[in-house]
């Protein structure tokens, strides 16, 4: 070793650079496995549930009838189907790292396993925007087919003044309404942040229940208004381009896809649960493909029958287009019935969102990321409660002033953003730890799927729009100084002493119960 070797060689120290790519090893996540206070009580029917709870929502009972009317047309349908490969490559790279790496945490925990704590920490905050911004996005949804369901069977109208936003968005700038607060949006938000706190079984058998209502009522839909189709109104099937990019056309129809991808998220939220699954390498792939090909089958169906029953056109900006369809084939029954069942199914991707949410604070609290009050987790009810209730005031707030189209767009382009991530670190374990044992592999190599996806993922954020993505770097700017602050100085990955100090209370705490947990040195 030379002098100047000797010199920068300092035993324990690292360099500020390297240390904001330190990668936590898959030996310290077995020790998070074994240190989890988290019961294990989900199984592959639970998942899969979670992930159909998830998806069928606001996708396609809200944003497919702006989609449709300002994009993309017919071809809407098309749309779902782009969305749905990119997707589905993300799902096939999310279920072998959550074969590998079954902890809370998601992207956040894979990322961190590939790619250091610096990327870590960013698909984290990402994920922040992805679960909390998408919950408020689909309370928005929920409140407005509550007041239609309340006006379907009392004919009573609740005013706008404490159904809507205070804000729109139209031409790129915000604008006040005159109304003062989504008072259902906020109502729903706490009411399933209550839920979600009494326990992660209890919110899943109500969630299973709401997804069986939720499916039925999609799939009477399809059939009851199959004969009222005009084979006309898919004519043309790519309404041409209005000159910019977003306007019609094939690119309509991709900017339409990044819309509508909103709607397949909820499959990576099976994710967040992975510490709370009882078989987590077999039921979490099962959970994470079986529920994203259930819910793209009937995502194509709908877009044939929106289309076909109604010009794209008359779905203009409703937050409701399938009780546009409905009213247009004149069936008031079906209103009535798939309006309470469109209730119950977007309260169920709330309930999911908002579980995953909290999960995502909790693994990040874990390493020292984030205050240690937010990996706080009720002695009783073993759900982590702290984060639980911030995440659902928060998304209280959101949905309560926010319109739904800047709030679906901002979920989009940051879930595109985590799928990215996802696929590339496939692609880095392959290589960096190809001794660990997988019990399920992407097909067709390291290479083709996951960076089919990571290409797609990146399209799709390309055809957002300028704000939206201006919007997302600005939440990313937040949350670097964030880091900065905090997380650099409390990461207990890069302050050993902060780890030590954490196993022994774990320790001292396991022995007060009378139990010994193992400990990884």
């Amino acid at each position: 070793m030379t002098k100047s070797e000797i010199v920068a060689y300092v035993p324990g120290e690292t360099s500020w650079w390297r240390k904001l790519f330190a990668i936590k090893t898959m030996e310290q996540l077995q020790g998070d496995i074994q240190n989890s206070e988290m019961k294990r009580t989900l199984n592959f029917f639970d998942l899969t549930s979670i992930g159909i709870g998830a998806i069928i929502g606001t996708g396609i009972f809200v944003l497919t009838g702006v989609a449709a009317a300002k994009n993309a047309g017919p071809s809407i349908a098309i749309s779902f189907i782009v969305s749905g490969i990119a997707a589905g490559t993300a799902a096939l790279s999310y279920s072998e790292m959550a074969c590998m790496i079954p902890v809370a945490g998601s992207a956040y925990t894979y990322t961190y396993a590939t790619m250091g704590e610096l990327v870590g920490w960013t698909i984290g905050w990402d994920l922040i925007l992805e679960y909390l911004v998408g919950a408020a996005t689909v309370s928005v949804g929920w409140s407005a087919y509550f007041v239609e369901f309340i006006h379907s069977i009392s004919g009573y109208k609740m005013s706008p003044k404490w159904t809507d936003a205070p804000f729109r968005y139209l031409d790129e700038e915000f604008s006040t309404t005159g109304n003062y607060i989504n008072l259902p949006a906020v109502i729903v938000s706490l009411a399933i942040t209550a839920l979600l706190c009494l326990g992660v079984r209890e919110s899943a058998r109500v969630n299973s229940v709401m997804v069986s209502i939720k499916v039925v009522v999609v799939l009477l839909t399809i059939f009851a208004c199959i004969k009222n189709i005009n084979p006309d109104n898919y004519t043309p099937f790519f309404p041409p381009n209005e000159g910019k990019f977003e306007k019609f056309g094939v690119t309509g129809m991709l900017s339409a896809a990044t819309t509508v991808f909103f709607a397949y998220i909820g499959f990576d939220a099976i994710s967040t649960a992975a510490q709370e699954a009882k078989n987590p390498q077999r039921d979490l792939p099962i959970g994470i493909c079986g529920s994203l090909i259930i819910c793209t089958v009937l995502y194509i169906a709908v877009c044939f029958i929106l289309t076909g029953v109604v010009p794209y056109k008359d779905y203009g900006g409703t937050a409701k287009p399938i009780s546009v369809l409905i009213a247009r084939t004149g069936m008031n029954w079906l209103n009535i019935v798939v309006s309470l069942g469109i209730i119950v199914g977007l309260a169920s991707v709330m309930l999911i969102l908002l579980m995953g949410q909290p999960r995502i604070f909790y693994a990040m609290a874990k390493d020292g990321l984030f205050p240690e009050i937010a990996a706080k987790v009720h002695p009783r009810f073993k759900t982590p409660w702290f984060t639980t209730i911030v995440s659902g005031v928060a998304c209280a707030v959101l949905g309560g002033i926010l319109p739904v189209d800047v709030l679906g767009e901002m979920t989009s382009v940051g879930t595109l953003f985590a799928f990215f991530l996802v696929n590339i670190g496939v692609i880095v374990l392959r290589f960096k730890r190809p001794d660990i044992e997988r019990k399920f592999k992407v097909p067709l190599g390291p290479f083709v799927i996951p960076l089919l996806g990571a290409a797609l993922s990146v399209l799709l954020i390309c055809t957002a729009s300028k704000s939206t993505i201006a919007r997302l770097f600005i939440w990313m700017g937040i949350g670097l100084v964030i880091y900065a602050v905090y997380g650099r100085t409390h990461s207990k990955i890069n302050n050993p002493h902060l780890a030590r100090y954490d196993d022994e209370k774990v320790a001292t705490q396991n022995e007060l119960r009378g139990g010994a947990v193992s400990h990884l040195p």
